[in-house]
């Protein structure tokens, strides 16, 4: 159950990841971003999904 729960998390780490790449932020606030959901996979992503889209 853990392995199936990590892959979910990896998976919307990436689609998070992407989203910022695409996203019409500047460089420094997508930097920051995929470092955040880096170190902080799960708040990371909620945080950005929450937050950062609203800022893009």
């Amino acid at each position: 159950m853990g392995g199936i729960l990590g892959l979910i998390v990896l998976v919307l780490d990436i689609i998070a990841i992407v989203d910022a790449l695409k996203s019409s932020m500047d460089t420094a606030k997508k930097a920051l971003w995929i470092i955040l959901i880096l170190v902080l996979p799960v708040i990371g992503m909620v945080l950005y999904f929450l937050l950062g889209k609203k800022t893009s």
